[in-house]
């Protein structure tokens, strides 16, 4: 027994020493970069295959093959993929999702590479480059580990490395090349992929899928490690082989040993699954709101072409039309991905394992295999299999709650492969599970007119969740998660609804293609499938139902010839082209198309010829009124029109610096597009023209309202503004942050119908308390109560249903959306039931007229912030905070701000600003808030807090 111990403890060393190297390799390429290399699995396969290629087929000798293969192949494979593909992304801004769609994209490539060029049969004869005995390969392993821990810790290199760690731009302005130490990283990390591949291909098979898998299985070893930890890495792996290999000896026995079996043969599974769902999500950088761009439109007529394209196989015969029954049951699997990451902004590694589940449950259902259940005709037991699986969506879902970013691709990649390992591996699916086609649609034909019905209701369903109330919102989601949460969107329930909504299109998928194909194969489910479909989807536009029916069938259409992977390897290319043409394929050939496109000539019409001809030589014509402008003076603004308003808060008394002359009641806020009038007493020969270029254009006044300044904007038609309107007060609050104190006991009150302002230096604790109002950031200890009620536990989205709404400092739009879309959403979040609370808000800060219907997307920023404040006016909010409204403005929109944020007041709004321009806080606050190191220890009206600061710096 004690020899048989020794034995397995040696086994066990082996493959540890394997999975180490794959960690280490991970961990440095992450530290450098801030990339997990998905690839790694493939980097090592084609390793194996050169070397094989080198000493089997071309008989030369091993040592000059792995010296070739791992000192030059391997490292420069790391080098070029740095500089071909990571290094524009990291040029671009290092977009998360981008930089991940381009690591799978790498992986895909090479596994399609290597099916075209070695085919896809396993091979059993890869030589040996280092004896079977584990001291050799532990050996290895821990002088790379000490070695790489030397570097890091004790050389220039190294520092530079941590430096870039911490802040890439921050170390690239130190004078580090941030280039050349990620460069460096890569190819390091591919030399120890190249190394594990070597090591393992002789024992284990070598193929262009099964390999890389395995590879990627060990992922645990550095999820574990936290992304930075090598001697934890290192002894994570180290202890789970030597486990794994030890499991080995037990032979259970019952209904469950075959599952149990699979446990103690996968341990590296097990622990992915615990390292990515269990321990707090790793890759934080990876949360960042993604930046989002105009969603590119349809091609004219492109439904047109794509229904007469799945409608021309009708007229197959033989083995193309049985070929092509495949493509629409992989669409409605494409869909699901569609809803989850391209509508939802999700990422979702683990889809396969749904239409997986979907086939399965379909072929346990109609075999009358399925605990509890009779057998079941075809149709019923694909609805109840879709039914059945569309509730696990929750496995993948739950974790996205608080998960985004890489985290969650690890946590939906753990899933796939512990459904495949645990799940598809079992004798019950792999014992020949065959399944039937419905009673009536037994032939190509008829099963494929049944597809394309079943394909349209998908596409139905897909079509519901990304337009209307739930589309806006999945879309806000993508854009920018804490910016929707803020406007009421119910961010954890939305994201399982998204992942169910999935997973259901999944299962809906995966039965049809086992129907297709008569019988349930787990291979055609595996999580590189997984990571195919997803590249797949990705790169032929995400948000789009067409680029999911154009993947599936290049998928299924390429894949259909003589040899594999042609459509893995088209794919891939796509896919590591992404910092190249981020906006994908089709956006790219138009781009190019525009600029072969000859330049118009453009000329001014004979009327406007005259016009310029009489500006020109009439004498100080631009000095006057144009025809049909307006006369110059003031205009009655539309509280104005409404007749009495109600009693306006006093306007601060004026202090002893310089600051803007606050307007008086009853002339009009300017609309922050238009450029304001010059002032011939002061400003004789220049205006003051918006910071963001040409102004957009401007819409209709408001119509007048009896009650209200804003036009009911404001959340308020009383009388008497604060009557009924609810106070936000903080009681004591005190947060830290890793041991240092952000607050420390903050009060503070902010009154309906006033203005309440906070300023101070940086780290003074400000955002921290605007956080904690907003319900972004849990305080310590303390309350936050709205009113009576205590909201200290409450989420941002319950917060604004409440009636408390905020903006951000930086801009929180959503860019997919258009003007009036963004405006909506808050009046539909925050279930205001007047259709027209967005119309007035686009009134009130003049975004309606052409401008509602333009997408947020590249409007400017004085414009973006109306949008932002126009949607959080739309929900009605009795409470409005505001984080540096002013930031990017120019002198004429804030002027206009000012006058909107007045008015609010006026109505009874409670408003707090957090603000660094004292001018404006002088001219704005009624009251002012002076924070330094969490504590206020200044309060009162903004003329004698500020004089005092000025007395304060004086002294100094």
């Amino acid at each position: 027994m004690s020899s048989l111990t020794w034995d397995l403890t040696l086994a066990g060393l082996s493959v540890g020493s394997a999975a180490a190297l794959t960690g280490v390799g991970l961990i440095v390429t992450y530290r450098a970069t801030g990339v997990l290399n998905f690839a790694h699995g493939a980097i090592a396969m084609v390793c194996a295959y050169v070397l094989r290629q080198w000493v089997v087929e071309w008989g030369r000798p091993l040592w000059a093959g792995a010296a070739l293969t791992l000192l030059v192949l391997a490292p420069g494979l790391g080098v070029v993929l740095e500089r071909l593909v990571f290094r524009p992304l990291s040029v671009l801004g290092g977009d998360p999702a981008q930089t991940l769609v381009a690591s799978i994209g790498v992986f895909v490539l090479l596994v399609g590479g290597a099916a075209l060029l070695w085919g896809q049969g396993a091979r059993d004869d890869a030589p040996e480059l280092v004896a079977a005995d584990p001291w050799g390969q532990l050996a290895i392993v821990l002088v790379l580990a000490l070695g790489v821990g030397a570097v890091i810790r004790r050389t220039r290199f190294g520092r530079e490395l941590r430096a870039v760690v911490d802040d890439r731009r921050l170390a690239v302005l130190g004078g580090i090349d941030a280039d050349r130490v990620a460069a460096a990283g890569w190819a390091f990390g591919s030399f120890t992929a190249g190394l594990t591949g070597v090591l393992l291909a002789p024992y284990v098979r070598l193929d262009p899928y099964g390999l890389p898998l395995l590879v990627m299985e060990v992922l645990a070893v550095a999820v574990a490690a936290r992304m930075r930890s090598l001697p934890v890495a290192v002894l994570v792996a180290l202890t789970i082989g030597v486990a794994q290999s030890q499991l080995t000896r037990l032979h259970p026995s019952g209904w469950g040993a075959p599952l149990l079996q699979a446990v103690g043969a996968n341990l590296f599974v097990v622990a992915l699954l615990i390292a990515s769902l269990v321990l707090p999500g790793v890759g934080t950088r990876d949360g960042l709101p993604r930046t989002a761009t105009a969603r590119v439109p349809t091609p004219p007529g492109a439904w047109i072409v794509a229904a007469v394209l799945f409608l021309l196989p009708l007229g197959f015969a033989g083995p193309d039309l049985h070929t092509s029954v495949q493509v629409p049951a992989l669409g409605v699997v494409l869909l699901s991905l569609v809803v989850v990451t391209g509508r939802g902004g999700q990422i979702s590694l683990g889809q396969a394992a749904y239409a997986g589940l979907g086939a399965l449950f379909t072929a346990l259902l109609a075999a009358g295999r399925f605990p509890g259940l009779p057998r079941l005709p075809e149709l019923a037991a694909l609805a109840l299999a879709v039914f059945l699986v569309a509730p696990l969506g929750l496995l993948t879902g739950w974790p996205a709650i608080t998960r985004r970013g890489l985290a969650l691709a690890l946590a939906t990649f753990a899933v796939g492969v512990g459904v495949s390992r645990f799940v598809f591996a079992q004798p019950y699916a792999t014992s020949g599970l065959t399944l039937g086609r419905p009673r009536g649609f037994d032939g190509d034909r008829a099963y494929y007119v049944l597809e394309l019905a079943l394909l349209t209701l998908a596409l139905l369903a897909t079509h519901a969740l990304r337009r209307g109330r739930t589309g806006r919102a999945l879309a806000a989601l993508r854009d920018h998660e804490q910016g929707a949460s803020a406007a009421g969107v119910r961010v954890p329930a939305l994201k399982l609804l998204a992942f169910v909504a999935g997973a259901a299109l999944a299962a809906l998928g995966g039965g049809m293609l086992a129907m297709g194909l008569r019988a349930f194969d787990p291979s055609a489910y595996d999580p590189v499938r997984s990571l195919l479909w997803f590249a797949a989807v990705t790169v032929l536009g995400a948000d789009s139902t067409l680029g999911a029916l154009a993947a599936a069938a290049l998928l299924v259409g390429l894949d259909a010839g003589a040899r594999g992977g042609v459509a893995a390897a088209l794919i891939g290319v796509l896919a590591v082209l992404v910092g190249r043409f981020p906006g994908g394929p089709y956006d790219a050939l138009r781009t190019l198309t525009e600029r072969l496109r000859p330049p118009r000539r453009t000329g001014l019409t004979p009327l406007g010829s005259r016009v310029r001809h009489r500006l020109r030589t009439t004498p100080g014509a631009q000095a006057q009124t144009p025809a049909g402008a307006p006369a110059p003076g003031p205009t009655p603004t539309p509280a104005q029109a409404s007749g009495p308003a109600p009693a306006e808060t006093p306007a601060p008394a004026p202090v002893s610096r310089p600051a803007r002359a606050p307007a008086p009641v009853g002339v009009p806020a300017p609309s922050p597009d238009a450029t304001p009038a010059p002032d011939h007493a002061t400003a004789p020969h220049h205006t003051a023209a918006p910071a963001d270029g040409a102004a957009p254009p401007q819409g209709p006044p408001a119509p007048p309202d009896r009650d209200s300044r804003t036009g009911g904007a404001g959340g308020n038609t009383r009388t008497n503004p604060a009557e009924g309107r609810g106070v936000l007060t903080a009681h004591d609050l005190h947060a830290r942050y890793d041991g240092f104190t952000a607050l420390a006991g903050v009060d503070l009150t902010v009154p309906p119908g006033r203005i309440t302002a906070i300023i101070g230096p940086n780290g003074a604790g400000k955002s921290t308390l605007f956080h904690c109002l907003a319900g972004t950031l849990r305080p310590t200890r303390g309350q936050v109560r709205h009113n009576a009620r205590n909201i200290t536990h409450l989420s941002p989205h319950a917060r604004t249903r409440l009636g408390i709404a905020r903006t951000f400092q930086q801009l929180a739009v959503f860019p997919t959306l258009t003007v009036t879309e963004n405006v909506r959403l808050g009046a539909e979040q925050g279930h205001i039931e007047d259709p027209s609370a967005t119309d007035r808000a686009l009134r009130l800060l003049r975004l309606d007229g052409p401008l509602r219907d333009a997408p947020a997307a590249g409007l400017p920023t004085g414009t973006l912030r109306r949008v932002e404040l126009a949607r959080a006016l739309a929900g009605t909010p009795s409470v409005l905070l505001l984080d540096e409204p002013a930031a990017g403005l120019d002198t004429a929109e804030v002027a206009a701000l000012t006058r909107v944020l007045r008015a609010l007041a006026a109505d009874g709004t409670a408003l707090l600003v957090v603000e660094h321009d004292l001018d404006l806080v002088a001219d704005l606050a009624d009251v002012v808030h002076v924070m330094t190191a969490g504590r206020i220890v200044a309060s009162g009206p903004p003329a004698h807090v500020l004089d005092t600061l000025d007395a304060r710096e004086t002294a100094v």
